[in-house]
Parts: structure tokens; C-alpha cells; sequence
């Protein structure tokens, strides 16, 4: 059956698969909603980093099984929708024709079909609500677009993914108690006559040693080493310059992350995000598994890698700088320990820069086992007078996502600016 857009259909089955099919390549998620329109926690949200929830599984990339009997009572709704990857077209206007098959997999037969149209910049969609009416499952086609993608519908229906920067309290300095002042009391008057010391011979004063002037020490953030000589590894807090003499300036850079998986136990998910700041370090934007680009594309994600199995690098995020809005003044990388465990568990972390033009490693910066903590603040780009400048950070934090690292991420930009 080819549903329209508003209309629906019975289901008549205890199991459906919805698959969505396009010319590019999406991610498909699903969120579970009560009568109120709402989830009842995060829990709710099934998507490629969370795949499984009551009665709902995620088959990335483009699958979501429903087993109806399963779903809690109450529950009175799932949605379906569909994201792009930000691997291919910006936005659904130019990817091109998606398509929606609701099918019983037991008896291998579509239920039903449903083709959105009318998208143009929104980069994700609902696609299809599985919902219950009087004890019967159904499936309606909706077919909303949303140009803040993935994130925006989530938020919609009660997900926390983007946290707005807590106010900042005003700064009191705290109070000074001095000490009462000293009375002063002249010296007793001397009565008696002294007779003044008889002359000494002259002697001319020693010249003076000579003055020694340490030299200045480099403000955080200065560049101390340049790419002059090729490659180099960065020590914690020491910066680079990422203008080589004689040569053009870069353009497009990737920085890469790569861990080792976890021997045993449970699989180590690291993911890498980078957050944008103007010179006042005002969060401008971010990038990371929820919302994998930015500033219309200046800023790309490679997907989210959730175990860190297989050689080189195992996430990159691609920067265009000359593409970046002009106050784009700091980017800074994170990495965060969604699966909880802390870095003090991680054999290895690595972060490298890669110019995207010719492949060449410029930069590399490793760690080995770390803190007890799930966020590390890796580097940091920051806008210099003729380039781009990268500082090695090495800094632990909290958080297994992102939006826990961008209030204590801002004292890395203040201290930047010179």
C-alpha cells in the first residue's frame, strides 16, 4: 500500500521493520513517546549509539525493528526518522528521493510504502509513527523535515543533547583584612654629645655586577615550533605553528583520533567532537556524533566509531579553514568516554593533524594511560595573525559527551588571547 502524506494504515502483525531507502547514505533513529508526545528518559531514544530499547532495536544504517508485544504500556507512539550522515549532500533538497517500506519480516511482505516530498534544506525527517489506537497497532505517514537536523527533532520530544552554556557568576573578589596600622613613637631624645667618627680614606664603590635579564617565556598559546623542518610531536601545552615559511598557507586539515580496543570486558566507545568559540570564548557551534557538521559544512564528522577496532585512525573531523565564519577564532577538540570507562583504562589516544590535500602527517600527539576521568581536552587551533596555531592540551575533564566540556573549555580560549 502507498500511504500519502497524513494517511494511515493497520499493521496486522506483532513485528515490523522499517527501512528507509536513498540515493545517499542516512541514519536512522527512533524515539519512543507516551501519550504526552514526550520520552520518558534518554533510555527512549534508540539510534547507532544506542541501539536497543524495550521491544525497539536499531540495524544500522538504515533499519529499525519493531516487536509491538514488547513495547510498554505506556508508550503510545514510535517515531521513525531519518538523518543525513554529513557524508554526502548537505541537505535533502539535493540528496534526493528517499523512500520508507514498513514490512513483516516474518512473512516477508511490505506492508506498506511512503516517498516524503516537499523537503528542501531540512538535512533530517520523521518519516513514519508506529502508534496504537484501541489496542491496534498502525503506521501513519508524516513526512516532517527539520533543518537543524537529528538534534533538533530529538530535542522536540524531550531529549537533552544540546545543553546551553550555564551563566557564568559575576566575580566578587573576596573581602582583604588588613591588619590594624602600627602607632608610631619617635625615638627617645639622646642628651648627651657624640662626637662625629673620624674620616675615613676614600674607597671608589665597587662597580656593580652585571644585570642578567632571563629571557621572556612563551605566553600559552605562542607558537614555539613550526612545521619548518616537517613533521613534529607536541609536548603537553607546547604550540606549533601551522604556517611553514615559503610555503602556502593550509586549507583543509583533518585531526584524527585513534585508541586501542579493550582487551576484555565491556568495548571502549571514545568519540571525538570539536567545539568553536569566537575571542570572547562564546560557544559558536559543535561537532559530534548527534550533529556531524557545521558553519554549512567548513566542519565535517567521519562517523561515529563505537569500539576503536582497526588500524590508524578511528574518527576524523575535517576542517576547510578558509571556509570558517571570520569570527571563528579557537576550535577546540575533545575526546569523551561514552562508554563510561574512565582513561586511566585506555592502553593508547592519539591525536594527529593531517593536511587533507596532500596526506602529509604535520602534527602528532599521543598519550598513554591517563586520569581517572571520562572527558580530555586534546588540542586546540586557534587563529593567529598570519595562520592557524595548534596547542597541545592534554587536560582532563567530566563528561561523556561534548556538551560537559564547553564551559570548562572556555579558560583554554581566554588564556589564548594575546
Amino acid at each position: 500500500m502507498e500511504l500519502v502524506k497524513g494517511a494511515n494504515a493497520p499493521i496486522g502483525t506483532d513485528e515490523v521493520v522499517v527501512e528507509v531507502s536513498a540515493a545517499t547514505p542516512v541514519d536512522v533513529a527512533a524515539l519512543l513517546l507516551t501519550a504526552a508526545g514526550k520520552v520518558r528518559s534518554d533510555s527512549d531514544f534508540i539510534f547507532y549509539n544506542q541501539p536497543v530499547g524495550p521491544g525497539v532495536t536499531a540495524q544500522p544504517p538504515n533499519r529499525i525493528r519493531i516487536a509491538t508485544r514488547q513495547v510498554p504500556a505506556e508508550i503510545d507512539k514510535i517515531v521513525v526518522t531519518a538523518s543525513l550522515d554529513g557524508s554526502g549532500p548537505p541537505n535533502w533538497g539535493r540528496a534526493g528521493r528517499l523512500t520508507i517500506t514498513v514490512a513483516d519480516p516474518n512473512r516477508r511482505i511490505t506492508l506498506a510504502t511512503f516517498t516524503p516530498t516537499d523537503l528542501n534544506t531540512e538535512t533530517a525527517v520523521i518519516g513514519v509513527e508506529i502508534y496504537r489506537r484501541q489496542g491496534v497497532w498502525k503506521v501513519r505517514a508524516v513526512g516532517q523535515g527539520y533543518a537543524d537536523g537529528l538534534a533538533g527533532i530529538a530535542t522536540d520530544f524531550g531529549i537533552t543533547v544540546d545543553d546551553a552554556p550555564a551563566p557564568q557568576p559575576a566575580y566578587t573578589p573576596p573581602p582583604v583584612n588588613y591588619p590594624p596600622p602600627t602607632p608610631y613613637y619617635p625615638p627617645p631624645q639622646q642628651n648627651s654629645y657624640q662626637a662625629p667618627p673620624p674620616p675615613q680614606p676614600y674607597a671608589p664603590p665597587p662597580p656593580p655586577p652585571p644585570s642578567y635579564t632571563p629571557p621572556p617565556q612563551p605566553r600559552f598559546g605562542e607558537a614555539t615550533v613550526s612545521l619548518d623542518k616537517g613533521r613534529v610531536s607536541l609536548s603537553k601545552n607546547e604550540t606549533v605553528s601551522l604556517t611553514k615559511t615559503g610555503a602556502p598557507a593550509l586549507t583543509r586539515v583533518k585531526m584524527a583520533l585513534g585508541w586501542d580496543p579493550a582487551k576484555r570486558g565491556r568495548d571502549i566507545d571514545l568519540d571525538a567532537s570539536v567545539v568553536a568559540y569566537n575571542r570572547q570564548a562564546k560557544e559558536l557551534g559543535k561537532v559530534w556524533f548527534v550533529k556531524l557538521s557545521a558553519f554549512k559544512g567548513a566542519i565535517k564528522h567521519s562517523g561515529d566509531n563505537l569500539t576503536g577496532a582497526g588500524e590508524g585512525d578511528d574518527e576524523v573531523i575535517t576542517v576547510d579553514l578558509p571556509a570558517l565564519p571570520a569570527d571563528v577564532h579557537a576550535l577546540l577538540f575533545t575526546v569523551n568516554s561514552y562508554s563510561g570507562q574512565k582513561f586511566d583504562e585506555i592502553a593508547r589516544a592519539f591525536c594527529r593533524l593531517v593536511d587533507d590535500h596532500s596526506g602529509a602527517e604535520l602534527v602528532r600527539f599521543e598519550l598513554s594511560r591517563g586520569e581517572r576521568r571520562t572527558g580530555l581536552f586534546m588540542c586546540m587551533l586557534t587563529r593567529a595573525p598570519h595562520g592557524w596555531n595548534m596547542t597541545a592540551l592534554g587536560e582532563y575533564g567530566d563528561g561523556a559527551t561534548v556538551s560537559k566540556m564547553i564551559d570548562p573549555g572556555k579558560r583554554f580560549v581566554l588564556a589564548a588571547v594575546h
